[in-house]
């Protein structure tokens, strides 16, 4: 998920600017969140996605407080904007479970296809609570966006369920958080960023979890396999906050289409997914469209 994030730590340490790097960070950040993905549907096939949520979220939080006690970098996990910092967890702590849920019942691509909406709607979002302007070419891309989608997901001739509502939701949800880090930008550690997501989605996923019917029992494959997307989704998140630091907005943010590609081989490997070519045909529309977005 990207960060919107300022150029200074804080503390007053630099942060050397660079594209390339950004880039290269960003591109490894969407792989291992799409291995993360896969492990979150693999465990999905046998438990509620809230639990799942909860397991692989409990795993990252205990092993950031490991890291940073260990490193005596306990206190850099503290936000300077405590508000700030709790709405836009809260926000994305919502957004992952609706992802995770869309991961149970919809092929990572497709999820994936939906979730790429994020840009375009950031854009539109930014036009209506910010005022920022969106130039002609950049409606364009909005109107391309969405019709990508169309052609990915063939509505009426392909059945629609509450998966593909869930990444949608996801998708607004992930752009509010990022237009509430417009609205207010603080120079923060990295640890802050990350720990004040997973502080607020640990519990919040247990409460849904508990809620929907309850945590059922788990094995030690289960335990593997939540620890294994812990650690994964913790340094996912890391590299992520850092490539959004380093590198412009406008430069980084597109790379996170790169995340289709990892999900069409991870559905061919583990989950006999056919690639179909109304799939990258739309996939291949809503990539244009975010890079028009951004213009």
């Amino acid at each position: 998920m990207p960060v919107d994030a300022p150029a200074t730590a804080r503390g007053g340490a630099s942060i050397v600017p660079s594209n390339g790097r950004g880039a290269l960070l960003v591109v490894v950040a969407f792989a291992i969140f799409s291995a993360t993905d896969a492990i979150v549907k693999v465990m999905a096939s046998g438990l509620p996605a809230p639990q799942v949520t909860f397991l692989v979220t409990a795993a990252a939080l205990v092993a950031l407080l490991i890291q940073s006690f260990a490193t005596g970098r306990s206190g850099r996990l503290i936000p300077r904007q405590p508000g700030l910092a709790l709405w836009r967890a809260l926000l994305l702590a919502i957004d992952t479970m609706l992802i995770h849920y869309a991961f149970a019942k919809l092929p990572l691509a497709e999820a994936y296809l939906i979730a790429f909406l994020t840009p375009i709607l950031v854009a539109v979002l930014g036009f209506v609570f910010l005022r920022e302007r969106l130039s002609a070419v950049g409606w364009v891309g909005v109107l391309i966006g969405f019709a990508g989608v169309t052609v990915a997901l063939k509505p009426g001739v392909a059945p629609l369920n509450l998966g593909h509502a869930a990444a949608l939701g996801s998708a607004v949800l992930f752009a509010l958080s990022l237009i509430l880090l417009r609205r207010a930008k603080v120079a923060e550690t990295d640890e802050a960023l990350v720990g004040s997501l997973l502080v607020v989605m640990t519990p919040v996923a247990l409460g849904v979890a508990a809620a929907s019917g309850g945590l059922l029992p788990i094995d030690l494959a289960d335990l593997g396999l939540a620890i294994a997307g812990g650690l994964l989704l913790l340094g996912g998140h890391a590299l992520l906050v850092r490539a959004f630091r380093i590198g412009e907005a406008s430069v980084v943010a597109p790379f996170q289409y790169s995340q289709i590609i990892w999900g069409c081989i991870y559905g061919v490997l583990l989950f006999s997914t056919p690639v179909e070519l109304h799939m990258i045909a739309g996939a291949g529309i809503i990539m244009l469209s975010g890079l028009l977005v951004l213009k």
